[in-house]
């Protein structure tokens, strides 16, 4: 039996940016490790292990990681194909509710990737 991973990818704008990167190191380091954590736990166990962080961003094609704790980090991904998974962005959720603004970037995003990948 092959065992194969979830690669986690990150979206890259055309002008070679990779936003999340930018959101990531915004965050204090331990910030960052929760969700560094949390990736390395995607890509070794699939997205199955991670159920009990996840939740769908319902009428969207996204998936919000939810990196608990007292900020409320949330990370917007898309799993387009199995076994990958592409981040979109990254916030500190500040409302119960997931701002339209944040799942706007993320369909932005999304868009523009697919859009690279057809032509």
């Amino acid at each position: 039996m092959i065992d194969v991973k979830t690669k986690v990818h990150y979206y890259i704008s055309p002008a070679e940016k990779n936003p999340f990167n930018d959101f990531l190191n915004s965050l204090s380091p331990s910030q960052q490790s929760k969700i560094l954590r949390v990736f390395v736990h995607l890509e070794t166990y699939g997205l199955q292990q991670i159920i009990p962080h996840i939740r769908k961003l319902i009428g969207t094609p996204f998936w919000e990681i939810r990196i608990l704790g007292k900020d409320n980090i949330r990370v917007v991904f898309v799993a387009p194909f199995k076994n990958f998974i592409l981040v979109l962005h990254g916030f500190v959720k500040k409302t119960r509710k997931t701002p339209s603004k944040e799942i706007g970037i993320s369909y932005s995003r999304y868009n523009e990737w697919i859009n690279r990948k057809i032509t």
